[in-house]
């Protein structure tokens, strides 16, 4: 096992403000992952918005959510 340097910078994609929507949001067409570390190491892990799949998991919760509330109030 490769001991951990003391560079906590070792996703540099993560760390670049650039990479932010609203300063919140991870937005990278880059970044091939889907699921990525938060920008604070240890809390966590969040989701790139400029992903395929997310985008489509995205609409899906949204028309799940909208269906739902359609259906509630027939």
């Amino acid at each position: 096992m490769k001991p951990r340097s003391g560079n906590n910078n070792f996703d540099p994609m993560i760390d670049d403000p650039e990479n932010y929507k609203l300063g919140i949001f991870y937005f990278n067409r880059r970044d091939k992952r889907a699921i990525v570390p938060k920008r604070t190491r240890g809390t966590g892990w969040t989701v790139n918005f400029a992903h395929p799949y997310v985008i489509l998991g995205s609409i899906g919760i949204v028309a799940i959510a909208i269906i739902a509330s359609v259906m509630e109030n027939w």
